[in-house]
């Protein structure tokens, strides 16, 4: 074949590739209005995007085990964090190389990627669940580097951000309403959990309880769906049988529940104490003027030195887990351990190292538990026993207090286990730990790091529509403005009684100067004085006013300070130019319906006409 020819060929494989593209996009884009309305096959495409994130899911995690063989010399089916066999040497130079590749990487891409990355939470409360795609993706390339370099975290954040993004970029693209929107991102997000756990169940209620903020009966089968197909495609491909093996824990003595409740109390400080030192770690580093690149490594320096003494607080946690449950270790050593690990996993974050505290809490639960088994023998020599329910115990306590997801962690026992007795036990532990939580902390880790960046996320519930509710969309924009030197008889003239309730005197530039109550113009009262009066002197309240950037119930909430019925509306607060008003009464229907809307869609009414577009 002459040059021309293979040319020509090459030309017309090209041209074929491209009318299948686009032949495909047409497919797609006519598929829109069937899967935009129609709740059964969003269910089955929830069915397949789960197993394609249990692919995922499986992917990285082999990208991570292979980086823990060439970084720390581990042999194949070992973990990092059982601690053994690792070479010092690669114990003091991996974690800070892989936080100054981290810091690197982001120095170089914050210029060109400046905004924060949305994670699913924020995502579900503040935007309809929108997310981006290509920053799912890079934050997971920073979770990779975070855990294979040794930094004392896990790959859940990773994890559920791939998985949500996945669903939220396919939502997005057949223009999925806001509630069904919501309801995809919880989906991929408790698929990413079932995958990495082996757990279709904690992975449907982590969705329920962290991403959606609530369980609902729409939200059941397309999330329930994704988790179990996930979790099979999981296990097909790399063939775990369960996250842990955990040793009999069918006998337990009545006292054990008494001791549960216990465990629940003090599980409540170790999770608030570990919060809080992330904080703390953030604070520090912030303080010492270290450049935002830099901090990483630093960090990686304080976990090498933590790790040279205790091996086990690098990586993630499972190994370690494992490690603790088959060995019964001193119980000063392994509360050395204890308070090693919170401050390695609070000086990875606060360092700038991207991971998280699930699978590490796990951690930190499963050895408390075994240091608080061993004191209570001294007692009760009886519970010496149950150790491993301790561990369970302390191990959904404890999570449950950091993660915020009390349900999740009674159904990863179960699943891991087996024995609902046993599972009783962890569930009177786990709720008595997030209730103190709640009460005396009030945050999450997730909602806490949002405090810390200003957001007022108390969880994932829908609170989005408040924002887009505004005071410019809600407005009237026909204020009635009169010059502030109008003399009053010449608008008693111009606006006779009840031909408007309110008027808006400017001055010259025309800033707004106070509202005039049309009635007080013609009180009969100031008659006698009406003709040394002008409109700026019956001009009241010049500093109560809205934006139009202002929400709905930021405005409600100034007619209330105010005692107001009307206020104006003015372009800016340093512009002070009129350009609408908004009554209370309107504003309280418009904010009523809204709320009635929402909740009536989350129960599952068929409201999808009235939704947001």
């Amino acid at each position: 074949m002459t040059y021309d020819g293979k040319a020509n060929s090459v030309a017309l494989m090209i041209a074929r590739l491209r009318a299948l593209q686009w032949r495909a996009k047409i497919r797609a884009i006519a598929l829109r209005p069937v899967v935009r309305g129609n709740e059964p096959v969003q269910i089955v495409f929830c069915a397949f995007l789960g197993a394609a994130v249990g692919v995922v899911i499986d992917l990285v995690h082999e990208a991570v085990l292979f980086l823990h063989r060439i970084c720390f010399d581990l042999p194949a089916g070992s973990f990092l964090s059982t601690g053994i066999g690792i070479p010092p040497w690669r114990i003091v130079i991996m974690p800070v190389l892989g936080g100054l590749l981290l810091g690197l990487f982001r120095h170089l891409t914050q210029r060109r990627l400046a905004h924060d990355i949305v994670d699913p939470i924020e995502a579900n409360a503040l935007l309809g669940g929108r997310m981006s795609l290509r920053d799912s993706v890079r934050l997971a390339w920073t979770t990779v580097i975070s855990n294979g370099s040794g930094a004392s975290l896990g790959m859940e954040a990773g994890y559920t951000q791939l998985g949500a993004g996945i669903f939220s970029a396919i939502g997005q693209f057949f223009r999925l309403r806001r509630t069904d929107l919501r309801v995809f991102v919880t989906a991929g997000a408790g698929a990413a959990i079932a995958a990495a756990f082996n757990a279709p169940l904690a992975g449907a209620f982590y969705g329920f309880e962290l991403v959606l903020g609530g369980y609902t009966i729409r939200a059941l089968a397309p999330v329930s769906v994704a988790c179990v197909c996930a979790t099979l495609v999981a296990r097909s491909l790399n063939h775990t049988a369960a996250l842990f093996t955990v040793p009999d824990t069918s006998s337990l003595l009545p006292l054990s529940y008494y001791l549960f409740a216990a465990m629940g109390i003090v599980a409540a400080g170790i999770g608030i104490l570990t919060m809080r030192c992330v904080t703390w770690t953030e604070t520090a580093l912030r303080a010492s003027h270290v450049p935002s690149w830099l901090r990483p490594a630093i960090g990686g320096l304080a976990v090498t030195v933590i790790a040279l003494a205790f091996p086990q607080v690098l990586g993630s946690g499972h190994g370690a887990v494992q490690f603790h449950f088959d060995r019964q270790l001193p119980w000063l050593m392994v509360a050395a351990f204890l308070l090693a690990k919170i401050l390695a996993s609070a000086v990875s974050i606060g360092s700038g190292f991207r991971g998280g505290l699930f699978s590490s809490s796990l951690l930190l639960g499963a050895v408390f538990g075994a240091v608080f088994v061993e004191l209570a023998a001294l007692a009760v020599p009886a519970v010496a026993a149950e150790r491993s329910a301790f561990m369970l115990a302390g191990m959904g306590a404890v999570a449950a207090s950091i993660i915020g997801a009390p349900m999740t962690m009674v159904f990863l026992t179960l699943e891991a286990t087996g024995d609902f007795m046993m599972s009783v036990g962890v569930f009177l532990a786990v709720v008595i730990a997030s209730t103190i939580t709640r009460l005396t902390f009030g945050y999450s880790f997730a909602t806490w790091r949002f405090h810390q960046r200003g957001l007022t996320i108390r969880g994932a519930q829908d609170v989005g529509w408040i924002a887009e509710l505004t005071v410019g969309r809600l407005m009237r924009s026909d204020p009635l403005t009169v010059p502030d030197n109008t003399p009053l008889q010449a608008l008693r003239k111009q606006f006779p009684p009840g031909s408007t309730k309110w008027l808006f005197a400017v001055d010259r530039t025309g800033s707004y100067v106070g509202r005039i109550d049309v009635a007080e113009a013609h009180n009969a009262d100031i008659d006698d004085a009406m003709p040394s009066l002008v409109a700026g002197d019956l001009a009241e309240a010049p500093h109560q006013f809205l934006v139009p950037g202002d929400n709905v119930r930021l405005a409600l909430q100034r007619f209330e300070e105010t005692q107001s019925e009307t206020l104006p509306v003015l372009l800016s607060a340093s512009k002070r130019m009129p350009v609408g008003y908004l009554t209370e009464a309107y504003s309280l229907k418009r904010y009523t319906q809204e709320l009635e809307r929402i909740r009536a869609s989350e129960t599952g009414s068929d409201l999808g006409q009235l939704s947001p577009r």
